[in-house]
């Protein structure tokens, strides 16, 4: 699964344990897609933030790319207040 392969890739590069990588590669890709939605509702990053109660800073820096101290809770939130629905799917490890 190449998902896995770059999650493993990444955790490598950065010498953290798969399941970091994994979580890098996860945000990174729901980030995106609250960043599509952002877009095409022409939400700004202080409407968006209201929705969340997240601040406007914070709301900034997770849209612009900043991985850092940013929990999945947060990211979670971004997702369902731009209206997405993330699904979760599991399969045994090859």
């Amino acid at each position: 699964m190449k998902r896995l392969s770059s999650a493993a890739h990444l955790a490598e590069q950065l010498v953290l344990p798969k399941s970091r990588g994994l979580e890098a590669v996860m945000k990174a890709h729901l980030i995106a897609a609250v960043s599509r939605e952002v877009t095409r509702q022409q939400l700004t990053h202080a409407e968006l933030a209201e929705r969340t109660g997240l601040s406007r800073s914070a709301v900034t820096g997770i849209l612009s790319g900043s991985l850092q101290k940013i929990t999945i809770d947060r990211v979670l939130r971004l997702v369902a207040a731009v209206g997405l629905e993330p699904e979760i799917k599991l399969r045994r490890a090859a």
